[in-house]
């Protein structure tokens, strides 16, 4: 015969198993979503990378370099070409909040608000995303 145990903890796990379930359905959903922020961050950075490339290759003053032989690069055009390389990118709601250029050198600071997609039941709306790319002529 089988002593009887003073406690009957049977069936107490299923008591645990409701809560446990919650966590990691949360959890998960919050993976999600800094997932989604930090893809958004990466293809960010590549567009501002992209763009100050761009325009350090096409924003050459070419009246400058056949006068003198000096690479200097035309603010008004390498701005331009900014615009123009971000807007190719399939980035909603991406602005470019900073385009500056010197003698010899582009950077380019994008920002963008990226929205969370299981955060909302949270509470949460989103986060905003800055990138920052920069090319030197030499």
């Amino acid at each position: 015969m089988i002593p009887a145990r003073p406690f009957d903890d049977r069936g107490s796990v299923l008591m645990f198993m409701p809560a446990a379930v919650l966590i990691l359905i949360v959890l998960g959903a919050l993976a999600v979503d800094f997932t989604a922020v930090h893809l958004r961050q990466r293809e960010l950075e590549n567009a501002a990378d992209a763009a100050a490339n761009d325009a350090a290759a096409a924003a050459v003053d070419q009246t400058v370099l056949r006068s003198t032989g000096e690479v200097v690069l035309d603010p008004t055009l390498a701005r331009q070409v900014i615009a123009a390389s971000v807007g190719t990118r399939n980035l909603e709601g991406a602005a470019i909040s900073d385009a500056s250029t010197n003698e010899n050198q582009v950077s380019v600071t994008l920002t963008m608000e990226v929205e969370y997609i299981f955060g909302k039941a949270l509470g949460l709306s989103g986060t905003q995303v800055t990138a920052t790319g920069a090319a030197l002529l030499e």
